[in-house]
């Protein structure tokens, strides 16, 4: 890629990817939404709204598409796991070129499974720290005071673009470290928002003590899987962060959504299991949000039809 305007694919333009491809568009990239039929007509027609307290509000012209059917320089892969399988199809590997693909999921378990669809030389791993929500199709809601992104792999020339546009940037030479720093923060934070069905602020005054216990497990989990991480320093993040932020699980949860419990806890206890390293609160928690009415919003939620 080069420092002139790059065509960008972004597959899932919901909060992140709506986020990412309507500052792309704004700062003069060609960008690409693939998205279902009903999603990609309305952003033919109107665009990316973004309304966010860091970047401004702003409507960005982009284009749409049920499925890439030219190459790009670039794709951001933006779907919830729970969704992944099916959009991929919208995807296909024979479009793409020689396009970098940027996974920004949750969880660490999708890079492999990409790598197994794309050539594995063109999967560059990347996480995002955001609290943004798709509120209508097209219309993104960024409410955290921050947007920062670590990319790991030679995409010098990427993280430039996206500096560009405001966002902060950083490339990781450790790809594990950077997953599980990620991960290391957003289980705890997904897990017990989720549970308690309450903000962040919340948790970690009246449920201190399970904070506490569930960090300590999650940096025990994250240095066996070589990825070492100090509970105290997750705390200290934990107490930065505005209070008022909800996880994207807990939203899911409140709208009826399929949830990532799988990406998340799942990962965590998986990786648990190989290294050996007990987590009988983690797993509690998974088991609690495994129960019948996340499992019943889940159902009702896959009736409708829920597609990228």
């Amino acid at each position: 890629m080069t420092a002139t305007p790059s065509t960008i694919a972004v597959l899932g333009p919901g909060g992140v990817g709506g986020l990412i491809g309507g500052l792309l568009a704004r700062a003069g990239h060609r960008v690409i939404c693939l998205a279902g039929e009903e999603t990609a007509a309305v952003l033919d027609r109107d665009g990316l709204h973004v309304h966010s307290g860091q970047f401004g509000e702003f409507t960005a012209r982009v284009e749409a598409a049920t499925e890439l059917r030219e190459p790009v320089d670039a794709a951001f892969v933006t779907v919830k796991e729970t969704a992944l399988t099916a959009a991929l199809d919208r995807m296909p590997p024979q479009a793409l070129g020689s396009a970098v693909v940027v996974p920004l999921l949750n969880g660490i378990d999708h890079v492999a499974a990409l790598r197994e669809r794309y050539p594995a030389g063109q999967v560059a791993a990347g996480t995002i720290r955001v609290e943004a929500t798709r509120t209508a199709p097209g219309r993104i809601e960024h409410t955290s005071p921050f947007a920062v992104l670590e990319l790991a792999g030679p995409v010098e020339d990427l993280a430039e673009q996206l500096r560009l546009t405001g966002l902060d940037v950083t490339l990781c030479e450790d790809e594990t470290a950077m997953l599980w720093s990620k991960l290391s923060f957003l289980a705890p934070f997904a897990l017990l928002t989720t549970r308690h069905r309450s903000e962040v602020g919340v948790v970690r005054t009246q449920h201190r003590p399970e904070l506490l216990t569930v960090l300590d497990e999650i940096a025990a989990v994250s240095g066996a899987a070589g990825a070492p991480a100090d509970a105290q320093a997750l705390l200290a993040a934990f107490d930065r962060v505005p209070g008022s932020m909800k996880s994207s699980m807990q939203r899911d949860v409140e709208a009826g959504r399929p949830i990532e419990l799988d990406a998340v806890g799942g990962a965590v206890l998986r990786a648990a299991a190989a290294h050996g390293v007990d987590t009988p609160t983690l797993a509690r928690l998974v088991r609690d949000l495994s129960g019948p009415a996340n499992r019943q919003q889940s159902r009702t939620t896959s009736r409708h039809g829920q597609r990228p």
